[in-house]
């Protein structure tokens, strides 16, 4: 599996023309690598027919995406806004995105 086009400023991924923020790269190995272990356990918990654990791994989601950085307050401190979840032909990276070749765009 091919990894998603990262903006240059790492910031965003994009996927199907959309922006996704990226992982704080300031985690540690570690670190980074215990909450996508955390994330992975809730997404398989997601699937439960119990609507009690399925709302419990929804929540353990949420905070493992947090704390990698992808939701919640934005892991860059230059005071730039946060593009998550915006089409990137609409956003300041739309000239970036316009260059990728076709299969990378995904648009």
């Amino acid at each position: 599996m091919t990894q998603p086009p990262k903006t240059p400023d790492g910031r965003y991924i994009v996927v199907r023309g959309r922006l996704w923020r990226a992982s704080n790269p300031g985690l540690s190995s570690a670190e980074r690598q215990t909450q996508v272990d955390r994330l992975m356990a809730a997404r398989r918990g997601v699937r439960s027919d119990d609507s009690d654990e399925k709302a419990a791994a929804r929540a353990e989601v949420d905070a493992a995406k947090r704390a990698l950085g992808e939701r919640g307050p934005v892991w860059w401190h230059d005071g730039a806004p946060d593009y998550n979840r915006h089409m990137a032909r609409n956003t300041p990276y739309a000239e970036w995105f316009a260059r990728l070749p076709q299969p990378d765009r995904d648009d």
